[in-house]
């Protein structure tokens, strides 16, 4: 620890200290003020002789008359397992009124990267509740699975269905039986929201009884950018803690990343980098991989942190920096759709630009039912050709259209209306999924499913909902 320095300037969000001897990039300062308030910081940018620090709390009250003393250490992270069902700031501060968390011990926030030689790979089953994930984008153990959306798109109220209802099923762990007994906890990391969507969240994890088994972290839209970069490592250290230590199941859902990329933005115009993209640092892509690669599952270990990244993509362009290089590091992608939002559909996800890499590995029998990936392709292929199909119809009319086209044409609308919609409090599981997208399916001829197995059209195939189709 060093001793007092003195302040030369204070800048905006930054106050500027003499050092006569050097501090480490991202270390904590408490900078003590003249009405003897102390406040947190943290080192941005070190120089010869002068150090920029960005404040915490904001640069209100701090003078020239202000002291700053150097603690010689980077950030850390009380842990305890009593950290579920409390909410803290984005500093890891309890804001809940509850009793002072006494931690088993005080992580670093950077954490370490899992050595690939001893992560296992992902491939068991994390059922959300929610069939265009379940049933078309499934999630597995240990997958960082990123959620697209776009500026005043539902995405927090899937963000909170998700938190409410995943789970990981009985019958769906390790066929020698070492996930019996682990526990499911979820991590929610916010960050740039305004008061009313944290009064919202907060709302909803206290009447659903989410709460219980969640730790909550919340950085507002008013609160200074440098804590906006440390949220979602704090929630990270966290579910390390919880998955590898305590033998938990975590998910870990962050909102909002582009949030957090502004942030990273802001800071680096605030140090004179030179931009990259768009104005974004040049590093960000490194950043990023840094919170999502701390997913995943170490062999030996009966934890798993799983990550649900969500961001708004600018513009809705997918060509963003923020989404395109979200895409490079993670498994896949859920889009949350504009024009199925507009239709009321609840909630809105596209299937057809959506897409988990890990789903093939962590579904069938003993994972999720020995359907699935038949039902998935089918119910895929078929939609697809529905939207096609309506592509044509605006221009040809739909009585130019054949029978068998009409099907799929109805077929596109009832997958909309009764596969993706189900609302925000309906839990579904993957059997429900399944079955539904058997009803579906069995409004086409059983000619036309040419992507199952005909074992498995023998067992599932509902000849009554043919028979009422036809009678239509």
């Amino acid at each position: 620890m060093k001793e007092y320095q003195t302040i030369t300037e204070i800048s905006g969000p930054l106050v500027f200290a003499e050092v006569d001897e050097p501090v480490g990039y991202d270390e904590i300062v408490e900078i003590e003020t003249e009405a003897g308030e102390t406040l947190r910081g943290q080192v941005l940018e070190s120089s010869e002789g002068l150090v920029s620090i960005q404040v915490f709390e904001g640069t209100g009250g701090i003078d020239r008359n202000a002291s700053v003393r150097f603690l010689g250490e980077t950030m850390k992270m009380p842990v305890t397992e009593d950290l579920l069902g409390r909410v803290m700031d984005g500093s890891g501060n309890p804001i809940d009124g509850g009793p002072e968390i006494v931690p088993d011990e005080r992580r670093d926030i950077v954490g370490a990267a899992i050595n690939p030689y001893s992560r296992e790979y992902p491939e068991e089953f994390i059922q959300t509740g929610v069939s265009s994930i379940d049933g078309m984008n499934t999630l597995v153990r240990g997958q960082k699975l990123p959620i697209f959306s776009g500026s005043g798109l539902p995405h927090n109220d899937l963000a909170l269905q998700i938190a409410r209802q995943a789970t990981v099923p009985e019958d769906a762990g390790d066929d020698d039986g070492d996930d019996e007994g682990s526990e499911f906890a979820v991590i929610f990391g916010a960050m740039g929201i305004t008061q009313e969507e944290a009064n919202e969240f907060m709302a909803d994890f206290e009447r659903t009884g989410a709460l219980e088994r969640s730790v909550v972290f919340m950085n507002l839209a008013d609160d200074p950018a440098v804590e906006r970069t440390v949220t979602p490592r704090l929630a990270l250290t966290t579910a390390e803690y919880l998955a590898f230590d305590k033998g938990y199941h975590v998910l870990v859902i962050l909102t909002d990343i582009t949030n957090y990329c502004e942030a990273l933005r802001e800071i680096g115009a605030a140090r004179e980098e030179v931009p990259g993209r768009r104005g974004y640092p040049g590093y960000m892509y490194t950043d990023l991989a840094q919170l999502y690669e701390r997913a995943g599952r170490i062999q030996g270990r009966e934890g798993s942190v799983t990550q649900i990244p969500i961001l708004t993509m600018p513009s809705d362009d997918i060509t963003h920096p923020i989404p395109d290089l979200t895409g490079y590091i993670t498994e896949g992608q859920i889009i949350v759709d504009r024009s199925l939002n507009s239709q009321g559909i609840e909630p809105p996800i596209n299937v057809l630009p959506s897409l988990s890499r890990l789903m093939d590995d962590g579904i069938g029998e003993g994972l999720t039912r020995g359907d699935h990936a038949d039902v998935s392709d089918q119910l895929y292929a078929a939609y697809a050709e529905g939207e096609d199909l309506r592509d044509l119809v605006n221009i040809v009319g739909r009585e130019a259209l054949t029978e068998r086209d009409n099907k799929f044409l109805d077929f596109a609308d009832r997958f909309e209306n009764e596969f993706v919609e189900q609302g925000y409090d309906t839990n579904r599981s993957i059997e429900d999924t399944l079955d539904i997208g058997w009803d579906l399916l069995s409004m086409l001829p059983k000619e036309e499913l040419n992507r199952i197995d005909e074992d498995l059209i023998a067992e599932y195939y509902r000849e009554d909902a043919a028979e009422a189709v036809q009678a239509d």
